[in-house]
């Protein structure tokens, strides 16, 4: 497998860590990677597991409860830091990160009415399933709800990629760096809507990306085609 030093570096750790420690490594690695801090790509650590259980080192019943048992874990300790982090941010966040609390009321009403959606689909997603819990505390989603959906939505990820080393075996690790186009993506699509929720924050654009157009002076021109108001009887002139 071609990569970075550091990626190499990250790899032989989750390796080593998962071959020495057995399911509770499994439980603490998926518990930092659905934290986010520091990152851990979970496509390593599911295909090893998956090649573990091919080896017979992990049965198929222990991995998958054990990876999802950290990843609720970490989703939980993320879900908290973001509930019990709204205060700061709105009291006593720093230059830029101060948030208007109109902007986490608009949040929470996504949440109310997207919620469930929005975190099945960012559990199935690389990176952005670590970092989804965050704004779901923030917006103070249920958190049986928060739980409940988690889990649905990490369980066929999960399965998929221990499937997956599972039948590559030894193999494994020829597949990591097409995962990679894929984290590069969503990276790619969450700057974007990062960069797009910056400008209408500092209302750089308005609703619909339309341009705010203001004349410097006067009154603005007539519309093409309206008639001129009549002249009051007690201006000049008349």
């Amino acid at each position: 497998m071609v990569s970075l030093p550091i990626v190499e570096t990250v790899v032989n750790f989750i390796t080593a860590a998962l071959t020495a420690g057995g399911l509770a490594a499994l439980v603490g690695l998926m518990a930092v990677e659905s934290w986010g801090i520091p990152p851990l790509p979970s496509e390593v650590i599911l295909l090893f597991g998956g090649f573990l259980i091919a080896q017979g080192t992990f049965s198929w019943t222990g991995a998958i409860l054990a990876a999802m048992l950290g990843g609720l874990i970490g989703s939980y300790v993320a879900y908290a830091v973001g509930r019990w982090g709204r205060g700061w941010l709105t009291r006593a966040g720093t230059g830029g990160l101060r948030i208007d609390p109109k902007h986490l009321d608009a949040m929470d009403r996504w949440f109310a009415r997207h919620g469930e959606g929005t975190v099945i689909v960012a559990r199935l997603l690389p990176i952005a399933r670590s970092y989804i819990s965050f704004p779901a505390g923030t917006a103070k989603m249920g958190p049986g709800r928060f739980g409940a959906y988690t889990l649905v939505g990490a369980l066929p990820f999960t399965v998929a990629l221990l499937y997956a080393g599972y039948v590559l075996r030894e193999h494994w690790q020829e597949i990591v760096p097409y995962f990679t186009y894929g984290d590069y993506a969503v990276v790619a699509a969450i700057v974007l809507a990062l960069v797009y929720v910056a400008l209408r924050w500092r209302n750089v654009i308005g609703p619909g990306s339309r341009p705010r157009l203001t004349r410097s002076s006067g009154s603005p021109p007539p519309a093409e085609g309206a008639r001129p108001s009549p002249k009051d009887p007690g201006s000049p002139g008349s």
